[in-house]
């Protein structure tokens, strides 16, 4: 059997005063926030993030909205919901951080590294999905208020819920922040290549792909 990990004291002083951060954060925002009455929300808000059905839903607007203007798009965008998910998972992996003591066992889709706490899968995605709608690929004007919403509340209702700690939720911020650059500055899929996977995906001949007749 392996040896228990040593953690270094300079970090465990710094995790212990995440712990205690946290902790004070959630005891001050329930004298504003009534917790349990917005339990539900947090939960969708939850739900809403969650890796699977955005990959699933992502794939099922791929093969419905089929465009060659938008596969740019839906391809360097699906990139980077799989590039966040390896991250998160092998990041969770390494790291090993326990979930704070107050979180329940209600969490949805619960897989493998999900069990752990840092980095927060939720904060990285939600923040990756903002930048690239807001920054990459901006949408209209009108639908950029609503996302930064959204990516905002869901990186609150990280610590509300009590599933991660503010170290967690911070790192994934900046995570979702390094994944929407690399993903503009190094992996960034041509019009071509996009056309030819949106291709390979749906199995079919889309226009302009290398295998259309």
């Amino acid at each position: 059997m392996g040896q228990k990990r040593e953690i270094p004291p300079a970090l465990q002083k710094l995790l212990a005063l995440d712990v205690h951060l946290t902790n004070q954060f959630c005891i001050w925002a329930n004298h504003f926030l009534p917790l349990r009455s917005l339990r539900i929300h947090y939960k969708f808000l939850e739900v809403s993030c969650h890796g699977v059905p955005w990959i699933a839903a992502w794939l099922a607007f791929i093969w419905l909205w089929d465009h060659p203007s938008l596969y740019q798009m839906q391809m360097n965008f699906l990139i980077g919901l799989l590039l966040d998910i390896v991250l998160v998972a092998v990041l969770k992996a390494v790291t090993r951080r326990r979930r704070p003591v107050a979180n329940k066992s209600d969490m949805f889709g619960v897989v493998g590294p999900d069990k752990f706490s840092f980095p927060s899968g939720h904060a990285s995605r939600a923040t990756m999905v903002a930048c690239f709608f807001l920054w990459v690929w901006p949408v209209h004007f009108l639908f950029q208020g609503p996302i930064l919403a959204w990516a905002g509340s869901v990186c609150l209702s990280r610590l509300l819920l009590q599933r991660h700690h503010i170290l967690d939720v911070t790192a994934g911020v900046l995570l979702g922040v390094f994944e929407t650059w690399f993903i503009y500055n190094i992996v960034w899929l041509s019009q071509e290549s996009a056309t030819w996977a949106v291709s390979w995906l749906s199995d079919e001949r889309t226009d302009g792909g290398s295998y259309h007749v």
